[in-house]
């Protein structure tokens, strides 16, 4: 654990510095997510619980949920995926990995 200091530069495009991005990521993760509120039952006290959580969470929003303004996956708009996942394709990715570490 620690910090690092380091000097970041460049020529960003001022009209998409926003902290209205991250704001509205950081509530789709709440959202959609309910271990990061403790007044659940699905509250995780484990860091790696929440590790885990978030990786599924991440791998649904990117590879299997369409996005309404790109109309696809942001996977498939990067061009990482040509098509849209589900979620038989993320517990094969779990399947495969368990395969792996036996």
């Amino acid at each position: 654990m620690g910090a690092r200091k380091a000097v970041v530069s460049g020529n960003p495009e001022y009209a998409h510095v926003s902290t209205s991005y991250v704001e509205r990521h950081n509530l789709t993760i709440r959202m959609g997510n309910r271990r990061f509120t403790r007044l659940t039952n699905a509250f995780s006290k484990k860091v790696e619980n929440h590790e885990h959580m978030l990786a599924l969470f991440f791998c649904y929003y990117n590879f299997c949920r369409i996005h309404q303004s790109l109309r696809v996956t942001p996977a498939m708009e990067s061009g990482i995926s040509s098509r849209v996942w589900g979620l038989e394709d993320i517990v094969g990715l779990l399947e495969s990995d368990l395969e792996k570490a036996a």
